[in-house]
């Protein structure tokens, strides 16, 4: 079977929205999930045969279980499953409220934990399946201005990890994307959120952080139409990579931490 359907979070704009052209185009089916659904369909303008538009907040868990359901009687099956939805929750710790911190993981990790859990058994029923994790390098390191988002991804990570081991023998593959900084709309104020408590031991530092989040915006160096592209062809590939780091930064910056690992590791032999 050459032909997959697809099951994308996140569809409405960003990497997600060009995942979802990118696979319509290479012939596959598309169940495009967002919060906001108004005007998605057009944007991908694609027959009905071939797209699902489904409004979908992935904190919901019985809504990510009717979607599934919905996309199962349409499409007869799912083969991959692309956790995308996400939010950056911007800013030092002590400046952002614990309803925000909560927040951010109701989104970036049970969010995606609800999806998973309403597809996978179809996979498991099938015996086939790619489960695609929208991580970033920033699962793999943190840095001042991102510790909660970083703490998310961390999680998500390590949750994936595991899951991909459980799964594995039932023949379903999973697949975990970290890109470095990418041109979308991920820093926009209209996605990402800064902390509002007002904490005067942070504030140059935080003054000069939001300062680069502004510069950085739509200038970032990555380019998501080829991380689309890239995921697309590992999706049709028969042995995907298990792990996908994208960009020179996330290179540079997930090779600094794992020499830093190393060098931890090789410190504290001396006391084993």
């Amino acid at each position: 079977m050459t032909e997959k359907v697809w099951f994308i979070t996140g569809a409405g704009r960003g990497l997600g929205h060009l995942l979802a052209r990118d696979a319509l185009r290479a012939g596959d089916k598309v169940v495009a999930t967002s919060r906001t659904v108004d005007g998605l369909a057009d944007r991908l303008s694609a027959p009905d045969d071939s797209l699902l538009v489904l409004p979908l907040d992935v904190t919901d868990a019985r809504a990510a279980s009717a979607a599934h359901d919905a996309a199962v009687e349409a499409f007869d099956r799912i083969d991959v499953l692309v956790n995308n939805a996400g939010r950056a929750q911007l800013g030092w710790f002590e400046t952002i409220p614990e309803e925000d911190v909560r927040r951010q993981f109701e989104i970036n990790l049970f969010g995606a934990m609800n999806v998973a859990r309403a597809v996978l058994p179809t996979m498991r029923r099938q015996r086939s399946g790619l489960v695609v994790t929208i991580s970033s390098v920033n699962g793999l390191v943190s840095n001042p201005g991102g510790s909660v988002y970083s703490a998310s991804k961390f999680a998500l990570e390590g949750w994936m990890e595991g899951l991909a081991e459980e799964i594995a023998p039932l023949g379903v593959r999973s697949l975990i994307v970290e890109p470095g900084m990418m041109r979308t709309n991920f820093l926009d104020p209209s996605t990402a959120r800064q902390g509002d408590v007002d904490i005067a031991d942070y504030a140059e530092a935080v003054a000069g952080f939001r300062a680069f989040i502004k510069q950085a915006n739509g200038a970032q160096q990555n380019d998501p139409e080829a991380l689309a592209a890239l995921i697309v062809a590992e999706a049709s590939s028969p042995d995907p990579a298990r792990r996908l780091l994208f960009g020179a930064d996330a290179h540079e910056w997930a090779s600094a931490k794992c020499q830093q690992l190393a060098a931890e590791i090789d410190a504290s032999s001396a006391h084993a």
